[in-house]
């Protein structure tokens, strides 16, 4: 069985990602009590396991307030009876789920209920929902920063990092970004690109990405550039199975530059390119182009 619980901030695309999984192939289900979940899984999953062989259960703080020590036994069960059970964990900047409440002008789930107000803010009632899931993000297999993603970016990653995945597998994802607008919160490595000599320097190449064949070129005749690719290389392939014995299930290396259009995106291409034969599904993704 395949169980994954959608947890996160509200209005960071908990929902989103839900519908995305149910696509996939997932039995889906919103906001279930915490005090039912091993219920449901006794007595409803494992009695017609074809049906539930891969179910995703959205968990957010409507149904955590005061349960998320009950939510955290729930997961240490079903780890010990082999169900193989993951977290997705979905987040946002305050300043963006600020915009996002503003644009869809719904409440906040804790904007009218608090453990200890009878009201908060908005910008407070984020606050408070980051502290009350925290424990929850500590425990997560994979975290998905959406501050700079659309809908239909995030419905591309959940698909690709866990609709089509196999349970055995490392996923490895490679992601370009640029300093200049934030580093993503997701990554599990983070190489600095801006060492190498800047392409956006090259008024020919300006408007241009680390896609097009005239900037690889500018980029391959530097030897830097080669022995950047050859060292990330081989870190990686060095630790990586160290992953692979903690049970990790996915693998986020970001290499960034300045804006995210150039070295970032050729190194990431390139990375791509030579783990594509690996044993772990690669994903490529440029934050800053998308």
């Amino acid at each position: 069985m395949q169980l994954v619980f959608v947890s996160g901030l509200s209005g960071s695309g908990k929902s989103i990602a839900l519908s995305t999984l149910e696509d996939c192939g997932y039995y889906c289900i919103d906001n279930l009590p915490v005090r039912l979940i091993e219920t449901f899984i006794r007595d409803t999953c494992q009695k017609n396991p074809q049906l539930y062989d891969k179910t995703a259960i959205s968990i957010d703080c409507r149904n955590l307030t005061g349960d998320v020590e009950l939510f955290l036994q729930v997961l240490t069960m079903l780890r010990q009876f082999s169900i193989g059970c993951q977290i997705l964990f979905l987040s946002a900047d305050t300043n963006t789920l600020l915009k996002r409440y503003s644009e869809t002008r719904r409440k906040h789930p804790l904007s009218h209920a608090s453990l200890d107000s009878a009201g908060l803010p908005l910008a407070d009632a984020i606050e408070e929902e980051r502290k009350l899931l925290e424990p929850i993000a500590t425990l997560a297999d994979l975290h998905l920063d959406t501050t700079r993603t659309n809908i239909h970016q995030l419905r591309e990653q959940v698909c690709q990092r866990l609709g089509q995945r196999n349970t055995f597998q490392l996923s490895l994802c490679f992601e370009s970004f640029g300093f200049k607008y934030g580093l993503p919160l997701d990554a599990d490595f983070v190489f600095d690109a801006r060492c190498l000599s800047n392409p956006h320097w090259e008024p020919s190449l300006r408007n241009l990405t680390g896609r097009d064949p005239a900037v690889a070129a500018f980029l391959e005749n530097l030897p830097e550039t080669r022995q950047y690719l050859n060292t990330i290389q081989s870190l990686l392939e060095t630790w990586i199975p160290q992953f692979l014995h903690q049970n990790r299930s996915y693998l986020t290396v970001a290499i960034g530059c300045t804006g995210g259009q150039h070295r970032s995106v050729y190194l990431a291409e390139k990375l791509g390119q030579r783990f594509s034969n690996s044993p772990y599904p690669v994903l490529v993704r440029h934050r800053e182009l998308q």
